[in-house]
């Protein structure tokens, strides 16, 4: 019979070596990620909202597309334009789908280009998540979609020709909106993949800043090699368009971008507002890809 001390000596074991898995994780895989500078938001617009969407995004942030191409980049069988519109607040990865989308592309928020897909992979598994699409071949290279806790997916993906693209004027916001009850996992995961580091935990932020004025929520900023993250920690009451964001974008001057923007077919859904460090408002694209755009709040 194990006496009450040996006991309570294997308990105190067991919860030290749980503590000390994501540090393990952390440390067990070398670095996979790249640089800001290639990570995409990934958009789905209607076949015919493409041009037009092209169009409204370059005009508001600068920059250009690369040549649009038909492609399959699906495992099973598909069909739809792409191309990358590089701008020098962001980059988005443009999917005009010809064809019904293949379960469960269309809910992946982001690609992150890895160095390595098998390293990449298994220090995603190791951080706890789960690889909801395993790694297949695209026309450039190999593709995977993993779910963090929380529900959140994302694409890495791998290019067989190494990509070689500037550095973000201003890097963007991936916008990850998650409930109380995954936040501690989603950050513990991602930190030990990204190998990132928590850069701000306010537990009181404004709540305006979901719009929701009356009322606080808590904010995380997490900043890595795949650039920044805001996790919103939320209840899941918001109003329109909250939530449907995916990416904020840095400007240097907010009422000059949202007239840019304005003039090239965007709609505004929230109003500019200031709250902390920042202005920030929410807009629509044609196409219906929604984004928060935003500058810091000069003294």
């Amino acid at each position: 019979m194990i006496s009450r001390p040996l006991q309570i000596l294997g308990l105190l074991l067991a919860l030290t070596a749980l503590s000390a898995a994501p540090a393990l994780a952390r440390n067990a895989y070398p670095q996979v990620g790249v640089g800001a500078q290639y990570d995409t938001t990934h958009v789905y617009v209607d076949p015919d909202k493409v041009d037009a969407f092209t169009q409204s995004f370059l005009a508001t942030f600068g920059g250009a597309s690369t040549k649009q191409v038909v492609a399959t980049v699906t495992p099973t069988p598909s069909s739809t334009t792409s191309q990358l519109l590089q701008t020098p607040a962001g980059t988005v990865s443009l999917f005009g789908f010809k064809t019904p989308i293949p379960y469960p592309f269309g809910a992946e928020r982001t690609g992150y280009l890895v160095t390595d897909m098998d390293k990449a992979v298994a220090a995603a598994r190791a951080a706890g998540a789960s690889v909801i699409v395993s790694p297949f071949p695209d026309p450039i290279g190999r593709d995977a979609v993993i779910q963090w806790p929380g529900g959140i997916n994302m694409q890495i993906y791998w290019h067989t020709t190494k990509p070689n693209y500037a550095a973000f004027e201003t890097i963007p916001d991936n916008r990850v909106y998650v409930s109380a009850d995954a936040v501690s996992a989603f950050v513990r995961g991602f930190l030990a993949f990204s190998k990132g580091e928590v850069v701000s935990d306010d537990r009181k932020a404004p709540g305006i800043e979901i719009g929701r004025p009356d009322d606080t929520f808590r904010r995380v900023r997490i900043e890595s090699v795949y650039g920044r993250m805001t996790v919103l920690v939320t209840d899941g009451h918001l109003p329109f368009p909250y939530g449907h964001e995916m990416t904020g974008y840095e400007v240097p001057d907010l009422g000059a971008t949202l007239q840019k923007a304005k003039d090239s077919g965007v709609k505004i859904l929230v109003e500019p507002y200031q709250s902390s460090d920042r202005q920030a408002a929410m807009v629509e694209f044609p196409g219906g890809y929604v984004a928060e755009i935003h500058a810091v709040a000069k003294p």
